[in-house]
């Protein structure tokens, strides 16, 4: 789990501190936003204190119309020990007893100009990115034919220079060796390089080489969507692999199953273009396209037709 600060996010998006420069170091833990509008009108018993809080135009005319012994009181509530930050959108005017609040609890207030909606969005989007689950994987990142297929095994199996003929085929690395990768919603896994990596692939006898500087920027992207796993190991002649791919393998990565395909290795099978095909076939499943089920359905048809 990322972490964020209030700092971060007032560089993020330019914003104008006005009060509680004390606490704008500030954790923030968790990428839900909230509008006290029921806090303005005195309702805490479930204030979602932890939140980023955000107060537009609706919020603080309510807000306008209190009586003043009244506004003094909510705003000493809203700025509870645990809010990481009170931002005020529109440009609005902070109201004097939201900077006195701020000021002796310590929690910043900071203002922008932006819409309450646009930048509850905006900063939606980039509290989930930044505290999204990760992990790391040792294998490759390639996007080929815009999936993204990761490429696991053993060392030694072969895994950068399959991902070397796939770059020199037109494909895009992401990474190499290490893939860090970030769990975005339920269901989406997103890979990227490591920093100290970024664009490096290692070929065993010839070392380090640079993708971008050898192939230009288009041989490499930055991030990409995980869709599918593939995995090499060494041909083992006790067992039996998947000949028609009736079944669907996944790999459990954070909380998200991927679908995984074991791909044996041995002399003479070209990986690279059994992992295009792959990568293809995958996509044509997505569309409802199954040539196994396909070639079942046919079969069932021929065996029935002969026992009649």
């Amino acid at each position: 789990m990322g972490q964020v600060t209030v700092k971060q996010v007032m560089e993020m998006f330019g914003l104008k501190l006005i009060s509680g420069q004390e606490g704008i170091g500030r954790h923030i833990a968790i990428s839900d936003i909230s509008r006290p509008g029921l806090e303005m009108a005195g309702y805490f018993t479930h204030y979602p204190a932890n939140r980023m809080q955000l107060l537009g135009k609706t919020e603080l005319s309510f807000f306008a119309m209190l009586k003043p012994e009244e506004r003094l009181d909510r705003m000493m509530k809203l700025c509870a020990e645990d809010t990481p930050a009170i931002i005020v959108s529109h440009g609005v005017d902070v109201p004097e007893e939201l900077v006195i609040a701020s000021s002796e609890k310590h929690v910043p207030v900071l203002g922008t100009n932006m819409t309450t909606t646009r930048f509850s969005s905006l900063l939606t989007n980039f509290l989930e990115s930044r505290l999204a689950p990760t992990t790391a994987v040792h294998g490759v990142l390639v996007d080929i034919y815009g999936i993204g297929v990761l490429i696991t095994g053993k060392s030694g199996v072969g895994k950068s220079e399959t991902a070397l003929e796939l770059v020199k085929k037109g494909h895009r690395l992401v990474a190499d060796d290490c893939v860090e990768i970030r769990q975005e919603g339920e269901s989406t896994l997103v890979g990227h390089p490591p920093k100290l990596i970024e664009y490096l692939l290692e070929i065993r006898g010839v070392g380090i080489i640079d993708i971008m500087t050898l192939f230009g920027a288009s041989a490499v992207r930055n991030f990409k969507r995980i869709s599918l796993v593939i995995d090499l190991e060494i041909w083992d002649q006790d067992k039996t692999y998947d000949r028609l791919g009736l079944e669907e393998e996944t790999m459990k990565i954070i909380d998200t199953d991927v679908t995984k395909l074991t791909i044996p290795v041995r002399p003479g099978r070209n990986l690279s273009v059994i992992i295009e095909v792959a990568a293809m076939n995958y996509r044509l499943k997505r569309m409802g396209v199954n040539a196994a089920e396909e070639f079942s359905k046919r079969l069932d048809d021929v065996i029935a037709q002969d026992t009649n």
